[in-house]
């Protein structure tokens, strides 16, 4: 099994709540006639998301 990152937790924990903003706005968008301010948003997140992916081992976060 790969290193997990120094600071693990922090990460997991930043995961997670990234993704649960994510679900929030995609419900919004659903809702909402302004989408492309929340697809920026969406973007900018998932590219955050991808990034903390990178320093875990692969397939750590699928459920």
């Amino acid at each position: 099994m790969e290193e997990l990152p120094e600071k693990f937790p922090e990460y997991s924990i930043m995961y997670r709540t990234i993704s649960n903003q994510i679900k929030s706005l995609e419900k919004q968008k659903q809702d909402s006639q302004n989408n492309t301010e929340i697809d920026s948003k969406i973007k900018k997140y998932q590219n955050e998301l991808d990034r903390i992916k990178k320093m875990f081992p692969n397939n750590f976060f699928e459920n």
